[in-house]
């Protein structure tokens, strides 16, 4: 990525026309390099995410004695057939949730120490539940301070199997970590799920990985879901390319009235987060989908309409949509999105604050925020976004800089995280400062 400067002032533009293939997504990149990690030989990746998220994954890994080789799109994973070659390790995972909560699971299969840790907000970031129900398969798993949070210390010597409960409240990536290692343990695991669980498609996301490379679950819709000792097969994967990072490009064209594609996320994607230009489509826009891609044309008045989403399923879409509701013509609710408040910020009060910062109206609740349009008059410029230090806080802002004129962006080298380019990706919408 190209210097940034900090802050990086934005430019509006007028209806953008543009195709673009976006990076790999980080959540099937991650998912796959846990179970290719795991098979029984090596696997090729392709496609696969180049970003701060897979670096860390991969580091891991590594650090567990498992080699991955290549340094671009394109990965070999050499499977240790669930095996944990090295006895001990030290883990850094930065603010990678997934990383760090993949890898637990992953390291308690192992016979030795490991010790995972990351940043400071990581320190702050919920795990406790997950290592609850590593503890019931066996491995002694512990946060060191008692918070909850990492630092986590596991002494393991394999899962053994049995019948774990686990929260479906906080995220799904306890589901998930739980599922990719569970075909490796000695005997059969049924994991129940305490609650409803929150963003589903990710679990069917693991389902799917875990399939593709041999696996299959037996399930209970999103309640229960047993999984008998089994081995990982290694096979080449292609992975798709980031709806998450797609949604960005189709915001712009929905605010912009203009026109976006993006091939790489098309009709049969397993990810959840496509479903953001349904809602789109639903707020006037015009989506077509294909088997390679989908297009978004937004309103030629730049106006989208309002309504009340429930982003359970795609809580990180919920920024994006967040900002586009600026440029509606009725307020915008988002619900169901209390986890937010766990991400890597307070997502809820931080876009509460920044988006108030721009001059607009909004209800903040424990699991909801409702956003007013902006007026003219009400808008509340030059201001200088503050990020949190967050990726998809900068991405999603970049959007209410396609129509306001003054805003820029603090800290927006924090996109590095996911998606380093984005900003001279973007520059192909609107000019930038780059």
């Amino acid at each position: 990525m190209s210097a940034v400067p900090d802050p990086l002032p934005l430019v509006p533009t007028g209806p953008v026309d543009l195709e673009i293939r976006v990076p790999g997504s980080k959540s099937l990149t991650n998912r796959a390099l846990a179970v290719a990690a795991l098979a029984d030989g090596v696997s090729e990746l392709t496609g696969a995410l180049v970003a701060e998220d897979r670096a860390v994954m991969v580091d891991g890994l590594r650090a567990l004695g498992i080699e991955v080789a290549g340094a671009g799109e394109a990965l070999s994973v050499h499977g240790a057939g669930g095996r944990i070659p090295a006895r001990q390790a030290e883990l850094d995972l930065r603010l990678s949730g997934t990383a760090i909560r993949f890898l637990a699971a992953i390291c308690s299969l192992g016979h030795g120490s490991y010790r995972l840790d990351g940043n400071a907000r990581m320190r702050e970031r919920p795990i406790g539940d997950l290592l609850g129900a590593l503890r019931a398969l066996g491995a002694d798993a512990v946060d060191e301070t008692g918070s909850g949070c990492p630092p986590v210390r596991i002494e393991a010597s394999g899962l053994h199997g049995g019948t774990v409960r686990v929260a479906g409240g906080r995220s799904s990536q306890y589901l998930s970590a739980l599922l990719m290692a569970a075909p490796c343990a000695d005997g059969p695991v049924r994991i129940e799920v305490d609650g409803e669980l929150l963003s589903k498609p990710f679990a069917d996301m693991t389902l799917a990985v875990m399939e593709a490379f041999g696996v299959t679950v037996a399930r209970d819709g999103y309640a229960a879901f047993e999984v008998t000792p089994a081995r990982y097969r290694p096979r080449p994967y292609e992975i798709e390319a980031d709806a998450m990072a797609a949604g960005y490009f189709w915001a712009a064209a929905a605010v912009t009235g203009g026109r976006v594609r993006t091939p790489g996320v098309g009709a049969t994607s397993v990810q959840g987060d496509r479903r953001l230009a349904d809602v789109l489509d639903a707020m006037g826009c015009r989506t077509t989908w294909d088997a390679d891609g989908v297009e978004v044309l937004g309103p030629l008045s730049g106006r989208l309409q309002g309504g009340t989403f429930d982003l359970n399923d795609m809580p990180d879409q919920a920024q994006t949509l967040a900002v586009c509701a600026l440029f509606a013509d009725a307020p915008v609710r988002i619900e169901n999105v209390w986890n937010l408040r766990i991400k890597e910020t307070d997502r809820l009060a931080a876009l509460a604050r920044e988006l108030g910062r721009l001059g607009a109206t909004v209800v903040e609740e424990e699991d909801a925020l409702t956003v007013h349009p902006l007026e003219a008059g009400e808008v509340q410029v030059p201001v200088a976004i503050d990020t949190y230090g967050d990726h998809r806080m900068a991405m999603a802002f970049a959007v209410a800089g396609l129509r306001l004129p003054g805003v820029s962006l603090r800290d927006p080298g924090c996109v590095a995280k996911t998606y380093p380019g984005f900003f001279e990706d973007w520059s192909r919408l609107a000019p930038t400062a780059l």
